[in-house]
C-alpha cells in the first residue's frame, strides 16, 4: 500500500474513525432531511427555494426507489439489502483488515453514513399515518441540481452524497492506489 495512505493509526484509531464518519455523515443527513422538510413542507406544498436560480435548489421530494427511482416499492428489499452491506463492511474492514488503509477506512465511513441516512428512511422511521402509504418506505430527497428545465437530476440528499464520495474513493483506490500483485512466474532473479 503506499506511504501516503498508510499512516501510523492503529486498528483501534481507524475503528473509531470509522464509527465517528459513519455516525456523524447519518446523524447530518438525517437533522438536514428533518429541517429541511419542517422547513419546506411535504413535497408538491411550496414551490423550489432556488439558491443558484435555474440550477440549483433546495425542494422536498420522497424517493419510493433506489438510484433514479428504480424498483420503486421495494424498500423492505433496499432496506435489507442495506444490513448485508454494513455488514460486509465491517467484516471487510475489521475481520479481513481492511482498516489498515486510511483511505479505505475514510471510503467505507462515509458509504456507512450513507446507509445509516437512508436506512432509517426506508425503515419508515420518519413515516407518519396521515402521509400517503407509498412514502413508509421512500427516502427523503431535498437537494435540487439542474442544468435547464429540461435537463434535471434527481433529486438527492447527504446520505446520497456520502455514498457516491466513499463509491468515487473506493474506485480511485482500485484503478489508481491498488498495487499489483507479485508476478509469480518471473524468473529472472533466479
Amino acid at each position: 500500500m503506499s506511504e501516503s495512505i498508510q499512516t501510523a493509526m492503529p486498528l483501534r484509531g481507524r475503528a473509531v474513525l470509522y464509527a465517528l464518519l459513519a455516525i456523524i455523515g447519518g446523524g447530518i443527513d438525517l437533522w438536514t432531511k428533518q429541517a429541511v422538510f419542517a422547513w419546506r413542507s411535504l413535497p408538491g406544498q411550496k414551490d423550489i427555494w432556488w439558491v443558484v436560480d435555474g440550477y440549483f435548489g433546495i425542494e422536498t421530494a420522497v424517493n419510493i426507489g433506489a438510484v433514479f427511482g428504480l424498483g420503486a416499492g421495494q424498500g423492505t428489499v433496499f432496506a435489507g439489502l442495506s444490513v448485508i452491506a454494513a455488514i460486509g463492511i465491517m467484516v471487510w474492514l475489521f475481520w479481513f483488515r481492511a482498516a489498515e488503509s486510511l483511505w479505505l477506512t475514510t471510503a467505507l465511513g462515509l458509504v456507512s453514513g450513507g446507509i445509516i441516512g437512508n436506512l432509517y428512511d426506508r425503515l419508515g422511521m420518519w413515516w407518519q399515518p396521515h402521509y400517503p402509504p407509498e412514502w413508509r418506505s421512500g427516502v427523503r430527497d431535498w437537494i435540487l441540481w439542474q442544468a435547464s428545465d429540461t435537463m434535471k437530476w434527481p433529486n438527492f440528499n447527504i446520505a446520497d452524497s456520502l455514498l457516491v464520495v466513499g463509491a468515487c474513493m473506493l474506485m480511485y483506490q482500485s484503478i489508481f492506489l491498488a498495487e499489483p500483485p507479485a508476478d509469480e512466474s518471473d524468473t529472472s532473479s533466479q
